[in-house]
């Protein structure tokens, strides 16, 4: 299809992970099962706090089963196609799957980094203002701030998708990373990417910045007041509440911001594929982990899901 002399991209090539085909089932396997325990793993979070109502019914724990929904939504987001690619060794994607996957993959990225900021506020509110924890997290008001990083996320989304479909692809159609995401599409249009840069590199900053100056704010309120508690165990009882939730902060923006806040014309392909397997498979794999191992409520949530299952088969 010829316009102007130039040939209209109509499909794209992901690149995949290796470039080595001898490699290809050995990626599989490794991140077929990354995405099974995810998967697995986020499901048994959601139905521990969905069927106990009487240890994890407090805002928290609501909090952390959309994020662990929003987890598998995100890593489905690339996993399936990058595995079939590895499997069969055809990576192609069209035009319109493309953008498609850039959507979701911006959309529940982002979602993500507003339920964490929500955790947060949390956590500064039960442990900052306890008596008034009742009135400031009521129901309602979770299920609004859940409603707006959902929706906030995807016109985000809408759009980064938006500035994306105006440029066109005539130069090459071979996306230098396993997904189609904002860095790599700009890297091989023939259009002029200034807008989009700009966009990226403001409003998108100011989105996720956003969502990060809460938590920071949050924890450094939550560090103040636990300073001022007088025992060590104290201090050490009530910062431990904290510890999960920051460390799986320190995973997600970590690797974020090593990608996305950086000039797309830096844009490594193969070091930030490795810090894209980070956030996309690896954080969303450990965070029930993260948070079922420090979490004592959790475990015994767990083991009465266990149970309750062991007893329906013996039935």
């Amino acid at each position: 299809m010829e316009t102007d002399n130039r040939t209209i991209i109509l499909d794209f090539i992901l690149l995949g992970i290796s470039s080595q085909r001898e490699c290809d089932m050995w990626l599989f396997a490794i991140f077929l099962i990354m995405y099974a325990i995810t998967v697995l793993g986020n499901l048994i979070i959601i139905l521990a706090i969905r069927l106990d109502h009487h240890l994890l019914h407090t805002p928290m724990y609501y909090f952390l089963s959309n994020l662990s929904l929003v987890d598998i939504c995100f890593t489905s987001t690339t996993a399936p196609k990058m595995l079939a690619g590895e499997f069969s060794g055809k990576r192609t994607i069209s035009y319109g799957g493309c953008l498609s996957q850039m959507y979701f993959f911006i959309a529940f990225g982002i979602t993500d980094s507003f339920l964490l900021a929500s955790m947060a506020l949390d956590r500064y509110v039960a442990i900052c203002r306890p008596l008034h924890y009742a009135t400031m997290m009521r129901r309602h008001i979770c299920q609004l701030l859940v409603a707006t990083s959902w929706l906030a996320s995807h016109l985000h989304s809408l759009l980064h998708t938006l500035l994306m479909s105006r440029l066109s692809f005539c130069a090459s159609n071979h996306v230098p990373h396993f997904f189609c995401d904002v860095f790599p599409l700009l890297k091989i249009t023939c259009s002029n990417t200034a807008l989009n840069a700009l966009v990226v590199h403001s409003e998108g900053a100011f989105i996720v910045n956003g969502a990060l100056v809460v938590i920071g704010l949050s924890y450094a309120r939550i560090l103040m007041a636990v300073l001022r508690v007088p025992s060590a165990n104290g201090k050490k009882k009530t910062f431990s509440t904290c510890g999960s939730h920051l460390i799986v902060v320190s995973l997600f923006y970590g690797t974020v911001i090593w990608v996305y806040f950086q000039p797309s014309s830096s844009f490594s392909p193969k070091n930030d594929t490795l810090a894209a397997i980070m956030y996309t498979m690896v954080t969303p794999m450990l965070n029930p982990f993260i948070y079922t191992l420090r979490n004592d409520r959790m475990k015994e949530a767990l083991r009465k899901l266990f149970r309750r299952k062991l007893s329906t088969q013996d039935m």
